[in-house]
């Protein structure tokens, strides 16, 4: 991992701020979704990237009743169906 140097305290609401120079290089916007994981003794942030309910693949994604689907995912359920 590596270092940065920025020290942020955690206001009463329990939120933090992500300085605009870490904001523009991990090309974070306003408005968009982080991911928070725990490792260990460590909280992770990630900008979310939507991916497929089953493949976990970014590529092609359809919306499915608020549930994101990829193209291959939807063939090869076409397939098991024996609709293809």
């Amino acid at each position: 991992m590596k270092a940065t140097g920025v020290v942020r305290r955690v206001d009463e609401l329990g939120r933090v701020v992500l300085p605009c120079e870490l904001r523009r290089v991990m090309h974070i916007k306003d408005r968009d979704s982080l991911e928070v994981f725990v490792d260990s003794d460590r909280i992770v942030l990630k900008k979310y990237e939507p991916a497929c309910t089953f493949s976990g693949s970014a590529d092609e994604l359809f919306d499915y009743k608020g549930r994101k689907v990829s193209k291959q995912a939807i063939k090869e359920m076409a397939e098991i169906a024996g609709l293809l």
